[in-house]
């Protein structure tokens, strides 16, 4: 748990008292929609060695009947395109969700300028491992210099090493999915046909 305490305090520390009153006013309605995710850092056992087999995610974010927000993510992995979802719940903050039954103590958003990125936060503990994971989601398939700077000071503020981060490498255009449609735009894709935007 040492490392989820010592997040929290620095998220605490190195947030500037006007990102404090964004954050205070952020709808979580806000993030719903598609997202890319373009970047990652990770304490996370293994994520050195793996990160540069990582993949651009597409996410897409819903808020459920019952008030809770529904993540849904596609990547490219060894066996094409893979799929996750996961329900977390609202904490007493509005801007901050979890579910421990997944491992998930907090999915915080850090910053975010409201319509094309959001930096995200997410405390997780799985199998008695316990870490960190910060992400620049994009509503675009490339960030914005504003975004990846932003993304580059919080991974320096929060103690990520350089070895620690990782710029995702861009979507393959796999053979048995449609020329032009990526794994990360792929469930972007079904959620228009099912009026999930």
């Amino acid at each position: 748990m040492r490392v989820l305490q010592l997040g929290a305090l620095l998220v605490l520390v190195f947030m500037p008292s006007t990102q404090l009153v964004w954050l205070g006013r952020l709808n979580p309605k806000q993030l719903l929609g598609p997202w890319y995710l373009l970047a990652v850092a990770s304490h996370e056992k293994g994520f050195m060695v793996e990160k540069n087999t990582k993949y651009v995610e597409g996410v897409m974010v819903t808020l459920t009947p019952e008030n809770t927000l529904k993540v849904l993510s596609t990547r490219h992995g060894l066996e094409g395109c893979t799929q996750n979802a996961m329900e977390l719940s609202r904490q007493s903050s509005r801007w901050v969700f979890e579910n421990p039954a997944l491992g998930v103590l907090q999915y915080r958003v850090l910053g975010t300028n409201f319509r094309d990125y959001a930096i995200v936060l997410t405390q997780m503990e799985i199998e008695e491992e316990a870490f960190n994971t910060l992400g620049l989601y994009s509503r675009m398939e490339m960030a914005s210099q504003e975004a990846l700077q932003l993304f580059t000071k919080w991974s320096r503020n929060l103690g990520f090493l350089s070895q620690q981060q990782a710029q995702l490498q861009k979507d393959c255009e796999c053979p048995q999915v449609a020329r032009g449609v990526t794994c990360a735009r792929r469930i972007l894709q079904v959620s228009h046909q099912l009026g999930g935007l």
